[in-house]
């Protein structure tokens, strides 16, 4: 009678439950696996045998038995190494070498030759599918126990290698519950630029205060040396720290891409991801055969830094738009169909010219007219106009380089921002669920908009002024509102004031 042992496939940043039936019979000697196996999965039928006997139990190469592995379902196409584990149990239990109950566990690992157990990836994903496909434990590497015990309700039994699996399951040997507190690596703050060593560039500050506090996407020019790529680091020291659930979400994205440290099993700071120029359309958004996440899944609740932006592949930076306006990107090929999040802050850097000096009074711009037409054509319309700001950075005197700035610390800075994130919070809290974990003004559709961000008389004159003169087309109307409702949140005032119009409406239009 064939056995069934249950593993876990990864479709995307989810897993779905996947049966190993192993039947072995005796007659000529043969190792089949089907159900859409890779050819890493094929290559597991030497893995397997040499792992099994040096575990010290009769392997398939040493008995006359023909043996065929099912992964099902039949249809999934299954990717990896981590069936190795289930299907030496499979094997076992199929000759009747050990007998033990599987109904409840889910396995996954790969096997080394000398029986050992190797790092998978998507260890979180796999402990997620186990709780709410209602198993009670799963029985994976040692090193990737951390991780999956992020997820309470599963009993999470980490193993170094077959025998100790094989002595655990017949009760000869007994492993504890891996048990982790997430707090201990929530608390940890490191940030590798503070705010406040940078000297100067009080109205880039602001707007980045503004970003971090509504999630705003940011475009900032000036010259080359000017401070834009350490203002743009310096982001991730005042956006507030992740939630549990935001962290959780996070680090099951960096696992399953294979980025997640061994010692560190939860992602404890936003991410910042900054992708080098030459970065490909399929680098920044995900796909590939199979489908992976990109750049900006990578970014994902993070800032999402393109400095030269204008050297990026035009076709690189088109297939941003529709993650920026819908916070997620969708990824179909003619077998698969999969959604990543990318809710993440862009912030792009940029100079006015190929040689950097166009408009600067100090030093002469060299480059021909022509020259300064095709770098900024590479940014298209629709592109920019899902900025929400626009920001200037200039060179700076002497005098403001060596001039102290305290007030405008990280720690000071993060205060607001925080203050301003709980007043969204609260504003947001009926529209929050289990796939939308957090709303950011930024993120307001037009409802929302109509909503919470009501203007006086006065207020409308301005932007009616503005709309009507071509400078602000609809989509920068309903930004400039959502950012207006930012600089309000951080004055912590219940509706959009004038002055919060106007200093939205600076940040917004763009001399060309």
């Amino acid at each position: 009678m064939p056995s069934k042992v249950f593993s876990a496939a990864l479709t995307g940043l989810n897993a779905q439950i996947v049966e190993v039936e192993v039947d072995a019979s005796y007659g000529l000697p043969s190792f089949n696996i089907v159900g859409l196996p890779d050819k890493a999965i094929q290559e597991s039928k030497e893995r397997v045998a040499s792992a099994i006997k040096s575990s010290g139990f009769q392997s398939p190469h040493q008995q006359p038995i023909r043996t065929l592995v099912s992964l099902a379902p039949a249809d999934l196409k299954k990717e990896g190494s981590l069936y190795d584990l289930p299907i030496s149990l499979g094997f076992l239990f199929a000759t009747k070498q050990i007998k033990f109950d599987f109904q409840s566990r889910i396995f996954v690992g790969e096997l080394a030759l000398d029986g050992n157990l190797r790092p998978i990836k998507g260890a979180l994903s796999f402990a997620l599918a186990a709780k709410e496909n209602g198993f009670k434990e799963i029985i994976l590497p040692w090193s990737n126990s951390a991780e999956a015990a992020l997820i309470k309700e599963i009993k999470t039994i980490g193993v170094k290698n077959l025998k100790e699996t094989i002595d655990y399951l017949l009760g000869k040997k007994e492993i504890s519950q891996t048990k982790i507190n997430p707090k201990g690596f929530l608390d940890k703050e490191d940030y590798p630029i503070d705010l406040g060593w940078i000297k100067g560039q009080e109205y880039a500050k602001r707007a980045l205060e503004i970003s971090a506090a509504g999630s705003h996407h940011l475009l900032m020019t000036g010259p080359p040396g000017a401070g834009k790529s350490i203002l743009a680091k310096s982001l991730s020291s005042i956006l507030p720290p992740l939630s549990f659930e935001e962290a959780l979400e996070v680090s099951k994205i960096y696992s399953v891409v294979g980025l997640l440290p061994e010692e560190k099993p939860l992602i404890s700071q936003r991410p910042f991801r900054s992708p080098h120029h030459t970065a490909s359309e399929v680098a920044l958004i995900g796909g590939g055969n199979p489908p992976k996440p990109g750049e900006i899944t990578l970014a994902h609740r993070g800032v999402l830094f393109l400095d030269e932006f204008p050297e990026f592949h035009r076709d690189a930076l088109e297939s941003l738009r529709q993650p920026i306006e819908e916070g997620e990107i969708t990824i179909l090929r003619s077998k698969h169909y999969l959604k990543f999040p990318s809710r993440f802050t862009l912030v792009a850097a940029a100079n006015p010219c190929p040689c950097g000096y166009f408009g600067d009074p100090e030093k002469e711009c060299k480059c021909y007219p022509s020259q300064i037409q095709n770098y900024r054509r590479k940014l298209s319309g629709p592109l920019m106009d899902r900025i929400d700001i626009f920001v200037t950075v200039p060179q700076l005197k002497y005098d403001k380089l060596t001039a102290p700035d305290e007030e405008n610390s990280s720690k000071v800075i993060r205060e607001k921002v925080e203050k301003a994130r709980e007043i969204q919070r609260e504003r947001f809290t009926e529209h929050i669920n289990r796939y939308v974990l957090g709303l950011t003004n930024s993120e307001m559709d037009i409802p929302k908009i109509k909503k919470y961000c009501q203007i006086d008389s006065k207020s409308e004159g301005l932007l009616r002024k503005y709309v009507d003169s071509g400078k602000l087309s609809a989509r920068g109307y309903h930004r400039v509102l959502k950012v207006g409702r930012t600089i309000a949140d951080l004055d912590n005032s219940e509706n959009i004031q004038y002055n919060h119009l106007s200093e939205a409406l600076m940040y917004r239009i763009r001399e060309d």
